[in-house]
């Protein structure tokens, strides 16, 4: 009886040991994320069920981007991108999206269409050694979040995830034949840098119907790493305007924390809402901003 207590005991501290270590190695893998990289942004339609379909043209684009760790509590690490535009000397700032990742997080807000996102809880049994990662907009808006388990096997280092989320920039101007970019995402580490893997479905969502896919897509982003002197620009500019995005996530932190769907205004006055962010200086309240974004939350 001793000797199956012991077993018992060994195999119950290894497993603790083993959950500690496979954190740790999350951990280590989110923030390699981080850095100055060359981006190279490849996106192709694949396949319609409609034999009509007019392929969209394939896209590529090159971009320079620094990646910052702007939070990093060991049980949520949050890493802001930053596009850097233009030559060395004449280089303009551009703050892109943001993700956050979260130690088995049980709060999500999930796309369904428009602009509504339903707040769902999960259960704390289904994400155990999970991490969720939660996409912003530019603007800090939400824009897809999902919780799964990093996978540490075979060297390979990988996470991925299934999210229905809004159209992308590069599109929501363009199409108006679907509403849902349903979002297979899979962040892989590198021995280069890490590489984005999209396998994405393109629905027509309507009330009281089934989805109809409209086309799939393949996107590989794929993030190379380069001398940290290259984003010093910003790095400078971070330093300079951070105080303004610390206060636009407190504000957006007050309205998930009210954990019920959110339905959002695409513009107001003609105006979007990081047009208006963008124009602020460091010396904005709080009070200022949280009324601001409040404008383009529906009550």
């Amino acid at each position: 009886m001793k000797k199956i207590i012991f077993i018992f005991i060994s195999c119950s501290i290894s497993l603790i040991n083993f959950g500690q270590s496979t954190k740790e190695q999350d951990q280590k893998s989110i923030k390699s994320m981080a850095g100055c990289y060359e981006v190279t942004f490849n996106y192709a339609e694949t396949f319609s069920p409609d034999k009509n379909y007019k392929f969209h043209d394939r896209e590529k684009t090159h971009a320079l981007e620094l990646a910052k760790i702007i939070e990093d509590t060991g049980d949520k690490i949050s890493i802001q991108h930053l596009l850097i535009v233009g030559s060395k000397d004449s280089a303009m700032i551009v703050k892109h999206w943001r993700q956050d990742w979260i130690y088995q997080n049980t709060d999500l807000y999930t796309f369904d269409k428009g602009t509504k996102w339903k707040y769902k809880s999960l259960p704390k049994s289904e994400v155990l050694g999970q991490w969720t990662q939660k996409v912003y907009q530019v603007d800090d808006s939400p824009r897809y979040q999902g919780s799964s388990t990093w996978i540490h096997v075979d060297n390979k280092n990988y996470w991925e995830n299934n999210a229905d989320a809004p159209l992308p920039r590069r599109e929501y101007t363009q199409r108006d034949d679907y509403n849902v970019l349903n979002r297979t995402n899979r962040q892989e580490i590198t021995d280069y840098g890490w590489i984005h893997i999209q396998d994405n479905r393109k629905i027509l969502r309507k009330k009281k119907s089934k989805d109809i896919l409209i086309a799939q897509e393949r996107g590989e982003n794929v993030y190379k790493k380069v001398n940290p002197e290259r984003c010093l620009a910003a790095e400078q500019w971070w330093s300079q305007n951070s105080s303004i995005w610390d206060k636009v996530r407190n504000s957006w932190d007050k309205v998930y924390k009210r954990n019920k769907d959110l339905i959002m205004k695409k513009q107001k006055n003609d105006i979007e809402l990081f047009e208006i962010l963008s124009k602020y200086n460091t010396d904005v309240s709080q009070k200022e901003i949280d009324k601001e974004i409040n404008k383009f939350v529906e009550k």
